[in-house]
């Protein structure tokens, strides 16, 4: 027994002045003198992105490796922020240590300035730096920043939807939006606004100077004359791809239904689209204690409950649980994939 706490305490030993060196290994290879920080250079000074070339190159980024005095695993990580914000939440990327030359699509670069906050269609600054990494014992290193003045684009594009159902005016019309700026839009129109509300066009902006209308065949032409339109008086998704000049029309309506609700389990109480916010939502008195979902088109088929009690949307999910009663705003969007449940 004397003979094992012995052995336990050498063991104890050993690895301690093993772990003491490689801390002094590493502070001492930090303080080198030779030791110099990596170089970052950038292709271009100032790029004004457009949604014409977002597929195109527009930006390379160089990077020159960190010279530690003796051969370092180091990890590089290109960072960018907003010229001001001192990198307190930077956009980190990954670079390669085998290809120290990263390169950006239009889209790419677009993306990283939306979401560190450059408005669309205004000049702001980005500051990009290299950070480099040997160990977690030693504290990273930086290059020196270098500054790229970008104006992004507006991803999101719309396109109108004057109609019977509100009077064909372009400049009120319900619209369609492409997420992307791509030429491919969707949205849902309510066609039951009204009696006879089924013909329709489509209008790049609000006002009747270009109006696509029915080419037959699911196509839609600037010079077809006749109204497009739909089969019955419901809310539809429109799907529409300028790049072929193809339309699609489908009935597309979410509804709550549940013994919380008005309706119980029998009734859906139906909602509306913002096509600008793309949710779906109701007003409505809610009755505690009780569940609800919603479903797609009065029928089970498709119908979205909870994932987990988190707020997050899951088809065929569990019922939603109403903590008190009163009147909500009860809302959901497949863009975030959430749900919620506001008390008025």
């Amino acid at each position: 027994m004397k003979f094992q706490s012995i052995k336990m305490t050498l063991l104890l030993l050993v690895v301690a002045v093993m772990g003491s060196c490689e801390k002094q290994e590493d502070q001492a290879v930090a303080n080198l003198s030779t030791a110099k920080a990596a170089g970052i250079s950038a292709s271009a000074s100032t790029i004004a992105l457009k949604k014409e070339t977002k597929d195109a190159e527009v930006l390379k980024m160089t990077v020159t490796a960190a010279d530690y005095g003796y051969k370092a695993a180091v990890k590089y990580t290109l960072q960018f922020d907003v010229k001001g914000n001192n990198f307190a939440k930077p956009k980190d990327i990954s670079v390669d240590a085998s290809n120290f030359v990263k390169a950006f699509k239009g889209v790419d670069l677009n993306d990283i300035a939306l979401a560190l906050g450059i408005k669309a269609e205004t000049a702001g600054v980005l500051q990009a730096r290299v950070k480099s990494e040997i160990s977690s014992n030693v504290a990273p290193s930086y290059s020196p920043v270098v500054e790229i003045t970008v104006t992004p684009f507006a991803l999101i594009t719309y396109i109108y939807v004057p109609g019977d159902y509100q009077g064909w005016n372009p400049a009120t019309a319900d619209s369609l939006i492409s997420a992307l700026g791509d030429g491919k839009y969707e949205g849902v129109i309510n066609f039951a606004a009204k009696p006879n509300s089924l013909e329709f066009k489509i209008t790049p902006a609000k006002k009747w100077d270009v109006a696509y209308g029915d080419a037959g065949a699911g196509k839609v032409s600037t010079t077809a004359g006749n109204n497009l339109k739909v089969a019955t008086l419901y809310p539809y998704k429109i799907t529409l791809n300028l790049n072929d000049n193809t339309i699609q029309t489908e009935k597309y309506s979410y509804g709550v239904i549940g013994d919380a609700t008005p309706g119980g389990w029998g009734t859906d109480t139906d909602m509306t689209y913002n096509n600008g916010t793309r949710t779906w939502s109701v007003v409505l008195a809610l009755i505690g204690g009780k569940e609800l979902k919603f479903r797609l088109n009065d029928d089970w088929g498709t119908n979205y409950g909870d994932k987990g009690a988190d707020g997050t949307l899951d088809n065929g999910g569990d019922n939603i649980k109403v903590a008190t009663s009163g009147n909500y705003r009860v809302s959901f969007s497949f863009v975030t994939n959430t749900y919620s449940l506001t008390k008025l």
